[in-house]
């Protein structure tokens, strides 16, 4: 056997392990999706009937569905650009040398190795009227009480508000690790030029950080249109169905309604959606960081 053979056959049992996860937990369950989508099938019924694309047409004439998707992009437009921002921001800061920064690094990073229901039961005590932290903090300073899960007009802000302290470890040590990245000659020859502080973010930090920006929006885009967790413990979708998000209406179709077939041809239009708002914020990144390389 050839060297070049040998040295194929060993990749490809090297990336065995990780290909036959993909194969089983990825690629399998979304073909049996679509499947699945094609059929009218309740759970606790063994017969099945075909009927083509109706549960993707009637999903699109299914008024609850059509909240469901607003409500996740109007969490999603709302969570994921502050919750890069105000990632940056810390990171910036935790890049300075201070003392106790390894500390803050990982305080910052606990909430993303806890467990979302404990999370999310915390938040509840945050979040109550009169005696919860934030009204109490809001009585101090003379504001009356707010009841944020509990109004349609604030629960779901309230929700994306909670986001932006959940998803601030992983975009914090990403961000951390692209600003480690960027050489400090660079910042030392736009100081002998005269740049300002502003100017250097401008015009070196922000774009040496797109590659890493591009992968922080990325994956908050599809963790916001994906978001379960906090609607199921805290609003069960209300109220008035102002945070029944798509993650939340799926597994109502699901698991309540039993609606196994409709729920999959909800679950793969998601799967588009994700895989479309994905498709074009690489584009657009791509064009910007295209930009910056011509300049």
């Amino acid at each position: 056997m050839s060297l070049l053979k040998r040295e194929n056959r060993n990749g490809w049992l090297f990336v065995a392990p990780a290909t036959l996860h993909l194969l089983l937990f990825a690629i399998l369950p979304i073909g049996f999706t679509l499947y699945l989508s094609l059929f009218r099938w309740k759970l606790y019924q063994p017969s099945k009937s075909f009927v083509g694309l109706k549960n993707y047409l009637y999903s699109f004439q299914d008024p609850a569905f059509l909240n469901a998707l607003s409500n996740s992009l109007k969490y999603a437009i709302v969570a994921v650009p502050s919750g890069v921002i105000v990632a940056l921001a810390i990171a910036i800061l935790l890049n300075q040398k201070m003392r106790l920064s390894s500390f803050f690094r990982t305080i910052y990073y606990l909430p993303a190795i806890s467990s979302g229901v404990a999370i999310s039961m915390i938040w509840i005590y945050i979040f109550l009227p009169e005696t919860g932290l934030l009204n109490s903090m809001l009585s101090a300073v003379g504001f009356t009480s707010v009841d944020f899960l509990g109004k349609t007009e604030t629960a779901l802000w309230s929700l994306a508000f909670m986001s932006i302290w959940i998803g601030l470890g992983p975009k914090v040590v990403l961000f951390l690790a692209g600003l480690i990245g960027v050489p400090q000659t660079l910042y030392e020859a736009a100081m002998l030029d005269g740049a300002s502080g502003w100017q250097s973010f401008r015009y070196i930090t922000m774009p040496m950080l797109v590659p890493t920006s591009l992968f922080v929006v990325v994956t908050s885009t599809i963790s916001a249109i994906q978001v379960f967790t906090p609607v199921y413990m805290m609003t069960k979708g209300g109220p008035e169905d102002s945070t029944d998000v798509v993650g939340f209406h799926i597994y109502n179709e699901a698991w309540i309604s039993f609606n196994t077939g409709l729920a999959s041809a909800k679950s793969f239009i998601l799967f588009v959606l994700i895989a479309g708002v994905a498709l074009i914020q690489f584009r657009m990144s791509r064009k910007q960081l295209e930009g910056h390389v011509t300049q």
